[in-house]
């Protein structure tokens, strides 16, 4: 499993930092060298992704460090496969030192790179960032059919979200439940949020870090007990998809309360996460580990599973999660673990945005999924994805910089027979979040 995360589902980019003594060299250049070097290697970039140029040639070691080749390779593929092979530079603009903008096209589409070329001699390249692609003559119908194309199981909805109204704009398989990961965390911060409206609890309050889990990117090994707000536990599970922050908020404030907002926020089949697994359950029951519980759990009711759960909550904890178990492929997607529609996740956009709570939009914003290029056509864009082997899931709250409407953005994606790569779904949201900007 790959730690029910989000940082994954982020704008595709590769980028390694220059230290500061480099970048203090950098800014002594001169300025027709510094131009130069970047135009030069901006040049370059058509090669380098047609594979024509060495990567030990283009790239400095501390970006070979930081993005390994195998890594890079994939990441290539992964455009060109999606956007067809690149063809020619469009147009290079430096905007300061030896950092630049880059518009690269491909057969299908022109992507947004963001070059940082360095001050060495053989000036190679110590950062390099896709921001975005843009389409031309993009439709919902020809990104309809490039999800549908996806192996195994897709399903996205683009509705406009009114004070009452969910108003469909372009949709597959809208109903029907998918493995979502992480993006069941939405509904935690739905009903911590309606408590704080109700004054049962604020932002501010201190609580203790009282669960740790697998995978969390950040509370892995801090101390249980660790003094923390209310407000830095949900920005933890919401902006890098933290499991820690997550346990801790579940155990507090009641998972049956959360099950209820979720009934309450209209999702059509709550009975698929009741009980509210923690990501420390669910880590365990779908390792090897906890085989006998999990054919238990599996076949169980919702009482029947609620009763398991209670009974070995004591065996359900971090020391006796097999994380082996999840350096392969998929781990039971169809049948444990969080699922919701695409149709439930735009009513629980719906229910996050009638809260009306600057915290809860500001948690959502802080990693916004597409990056900068993509967030240009939005006053407001809020985001929160979810991924496990074989599971991928993208949802964005946005508004309209253009009129101020309000648009939900989701999309999932399963397959249990294999992994599945993030930058395929990421640019055909990417897409469908431009086509209704417009």
């Amino acid at each position: 499993m790959a730690g029910f995360r989000s940082g994954a589902i982020a704008a595709a980019m590769l980028a390694a930092l220059l230290p500061a003594a480099a970048i203090a060299q950098a800014a002594a250049t001169t300025a027709p060298a510094t131009q130069a070097a970047f135009d030069h290697r901006a040049a370059q970039l058509v090669d380098l992704f047609k594979g024509s140029i060495a990567y030990a040639d283009y790239f400095d070691p501390h970006f070979q460090t930081a993005v390994p080749e195998p890594q890079f390779k994939t990441f290539s593929a992964g455009l060109i496969a999606q956007y067809g092979d690149p063809v020619a530079i469009d147009r290079a603009t430096r905007t300061h030192g030896r950092s630049g903008t880059v518009q690269l096209r491909f057969e299908r589409g022109v992507a947004t790179v963001l070059l940082d070329v360095g001050p060495a001699a053989d000036a190679r390249v110590t950062g390099l960032r896709i921001t975005g692609v843009t389409v031309a003559d993009d439709g919902f119908d020809k990104v309809a059919a490039e999800i549908a194309a996806l192996p195994g199981q897709t399903g996205f909805l683009v509705a406009e979200l009114g004070d009452r109204t969910i108003r469909p704009i372009a949709s597959t398989n809208p109903d029907r439940q998918f493995a979502v990961g992480s993006t069941i965390k939405l509904y935690v911060l739905d009903e911590l949020a309606a408590q704080v409206t109700a004054g049962k609890r604020r932002w501010s309050d201190v609580v203790p870090l009282t669960h740790l889990s697998f995978s969390s990117a950040a509370t892995a090994n801090w101390p249980v007990g660790t003094p923390v707000t209310l407000q830095t536990l949900t920005n933890w599970m919401i902006s890098v998809s933290d499991n820690g922050a997550t346990d801790t908020l579940i155990h507090l404030i009641g998972r049956e309360a959360i099950e209820a907002r979720m009934r309450a926020a209209g999702h059509k089949d709550p009975s698929r996460n009741i009980p509210l697994l923690t990501t420390v359950e669910a880590f365990a029951l779908k390792g090897d580990n906890f085989v006998d519980l999990r054919a238990l759990f599996v076949r169980g009711d919702d009482t029947a599973q609620r009763r398991l759960i209670e009974d070995n909550r004591k065996r359900l904890i971090l020391a006796n999660v097999d994380g082996i178990s999840f350096t392969e492929g998929p781990r039971f997607i169809e049948s444990l673990g969080w699922f919701a529609s695409p149709n439930d996740i735009a009513r629980l956009m719906a229910d996050l945005r009638t809260r009306r709570s600057k915290t809860l939009l500001a948690a959502m914003a802080i990693n916004n999924g597409v990056g900068p290029v993509a967030a240009a056509d939005w006053s407001y864009l809020g985001y929160k994805g979810g991924s496990e082997n074989g599971v991928l899931s993208m949802s964005l709250l946005g508004q309209r910089k253009s009129d101020g409407r309000w648009f939900v953005v989701t999309a999932s994606w399963n397959n249990p027979a294999a992994n599945v790569e993030a930058e395929p779904l990421v640019g055909l949201v990417t897409r469908l979040l431009a086509l209704a900007a417009k």
